[in-house]
Parts: C-alpha cells; structure tokens; sequence
C-alpha cells in the first residue's frame, strides 16, 4: 500500500512534502506533478529503485532518465555548459525544457547515455516539484509518467492512484496534469537541436 498525499498546488504543505522526501530518501519511488506532467522518481544514487521504475515503464538499459534539479546552480554541478548554451538555458528555467548536455563526473554512470556520456537536466517550474527538491537538497531521478502500450502520459490522479498503487511508495496528487512532456533540447552540439516538441516554444530563447 503507497502512501497518498494531497498536496496544494500551489501552496505545498511542507509537513506532506516532507514525508515524501523521507520515503524517497529510504528508497522510495515517487509518482509527483511537475508543470507539464506527472513523473515517477527515486533519489539519485538508488540503483533499485531506479531498477523498479525500469521494470514499470519496461525501459531498457539506454533509455535516458531525467535530474531533476533545484536550480541553475545544481545543473552546472552535474553539466558541462558552454556560455552560449547557459544563457538559453538560463532565459528558459525554470520551465517545460529539459536539457541534454555534456555529463560531470558527479552524474551516476548508470544515468548517462552509455555511449555519448551525455544526461538529461530539468529544472521544473512546479511548486511541488520545487519544494520537494528543496527537501531533498539535491536532484532526483525522473522520467515522465506514461505506461506501456500507451500514447500519452496519465493525466486524471483517480486513474494514477488506481493503477500506480501496487507498484510506488508514494503518490503526491497535486490536481490535473497535462498531456504534453517537456521538450527536449539537446545542447551538446554548435547549436541547440530540438529531439522532442512538448509543452514550451524553445525558439523563443534564441
């Protein structure tokens, strides 16, 4: 049985995200809204949970997982950015982007495209995302919420609770997401290339 909370979203209760980053902590998985859709997570340096959110969405071994990261700071700990990639990158955070960029060594290896050594950042423009972060005072492993079989990620948190509840630890139901996943910008290269048009006009930025 997972934990469910009812979190405000746009005034969190800390005391409910709270009890969230503690079960994430232990090695929990999250399902949890960010401001395009709801994503499921684990602390970052959590090999089984990360296995357990594999086996859900029956990923394979080179699907890419997002961190989540508090703010720009946090990114460049574990991103190399030129300086032309991080005034974009700084004019569209927090925000429905996520960002592929060139990988420290403070990134998971198992994160880390097995062959180009490059990850995927987001920094979410959701109070609940946020406070969650700000709790756990670093990034956590995520990847959009969306079944197998399935065309679009779950939206309605009814229909979350029912079919997620056997498999997390924890559901945040912070109202009604959206259909639409972040876009994904890969800015490892001379200029910024759109892989995935989702929520958010990145063409604005540059």
């Amino acid at each position: 049985m997972s934990d469910y909370l009812s979190i405000h979203p746009e005034n969190p209760q800390q005391r409910l995200i709270a009890k969230a980053a503690e079960i994430v902590r232990k090695g929990g998985v999250i399902v949890y809204p960010t401001d395009s859709v709801y994503a499921i997570g684990c602390h970052i340096g959590d090999k089984q949970a990360l296995d357990r959110i594999r086996a859900i969405r029956r990923l394979d071994s080179n699907h890419n997982f997002t961190l989540m990261c508090r703010d720009l700071s946090e990114l460049s700990s574990y991103a190399k950015v030129e300086n032309s990639a991080f005034r974009a990158i700084k004019a569209s955070t927090p925000g429905p982007f996520t960002f592929i960029l060139n990988a420290t060594s403070e990134v998971p290896r198992r994160l880390q495209h097995p062959k180009r050594k490059t990850v995927g950042l987001r920094v979410p423009n959701s109070p609940i995302a946020q406070a969650l972060l700000q709790e756990l005072g670093e990034p956590m492993m995520s990847v959009t919420l969306i079944m197998p079989g399935d065309e679009y990620p779950l939206t309605d948190p009814y229909d979350i609770r029912q079919i997620m509840e056997p498999h997390i630890d924890v559901f945040i139901d912070g109202g009604y997401c959206g259909l639409e996943p972040s876009t994904v910008v890969d800015m490892t290269g001379a200029a910024p290339e759109i892989i995935r048009q989702g929520m958010g006009d990145f063409s604005v930025y540059l």
